[in-house]
């Protein structure tokens, strides 16, 4: 799979949804329609009990696995938390680390994002860092304070190259699951934030090729707009992932806007 912020990344995060059978139908109508997407990059995210099963139907698809959340130790007395090695082997390819619904209801942590990021890395897992503003800190003007924050404590100590296999999500809060969005321009100012602060830290080329989804109610009606802004390479797609129609719809509105934005 070729991983490009020239090629749209558009992955799906199923989140407490969707039980074995309902998985296995979705995901075979999104394997059907990624067979005539070659230009996008397709990744579901389905719950813990549903991976084995949808990493079966995907086999001999384009479409790749993700997994909702990870912990950093190997093995051991950690009741409910699974490894790195146990999402390798039920057949994913990335992880989902530091989603705003794990810190806010689970106590997730920039340092134990930290830890999960290093922990996927070492098993040759593609992290997807999570990270977002509340509405209370955009309306005090502290968006991009708390943007700095969580991408300083969150990528302590990594080298340019672990950095060159981390995505990152700007997820605002106040637009999950609530039907608002970012405006594109909104979207943008961050993304482009975002990205200077990669290149202060890892150098104008790494940052320049970091892929950068967004995600917050992000439907087909939405995503040309915000796809074609410059630093926004993909989506990271919440309830309208839970449609077959709707998530597929999204991709093809994302590769057209790339199509468009970068004259392929």
């Amino acid at each position: 799979m070729e991983f490009t912020n020239k090629k749209p990344f558009i992955a799906g995060n199923w989140k407490m949804h969707m039980t074995i059978a309902e998985a296995r139908s979705l995901v075979l109508e999104i394997t059907d329609a990624a067979a005539s997407l070659p230009d996008a990059v397709m990744t579901v995210i389905p719950p813990y009990t549903a991976l084995s099963d949808t990493a079966e139907v995907i086999k001999e698809s384009p479409v790749l696995l993700g997994a909702q959340n990870i912990f950093w130790e190997e093995k051991g007395a950690f009741t409910g938390e699974v490894s790195p090695a146990m999402l390798k082997d039920a057949g994913c390819t990335c992880v989902i680390i530091g989603h705003s619904e794990r810190r806010q209801y689970f106590g997730e942590t920039d340092e134990t994002v930290n830890k999960k990021i290093r922990a996927a890395l070492r098993h040759g897992l593609m992290p997807i860092l999570c990270i977002g503003e509340s509405l209370k800190e955009r309306e005090k003007d502290l968006t991009l304070d708390k943007i700095h924050t969580q991408l300083e404590e969150g990528l302590k100590d990594f080298s340019p190259e672990e950095f060159s296999e981390i995505v990152i999500a700007y997820e605002p809060l106040w637009a999950i699951g609530t039907g608002l969005t970012a405006t594109p321009e909104q979207a943008q100012d961050v993304h482009a934030f975002i990205r200077e602060e990669c290149a202060q830290r890892y150098g104008n080329e790494v940052s320049g090729c970091a892929i950068i989804l967004y995600g917050g109610s992000v439907k087909p009606a939405n995503t040309f707009s915000l796809m074609q802004e410059n630093d926004i390479n993909g989506a990271l797609v919440g309830g309208a992932a839970l449609k077959a129609e709707s998530f597929i719809e999204i991709t093809k509105e994302a590769v057209r806007a790339f199509k468009k934005k970068w004259q392929l």
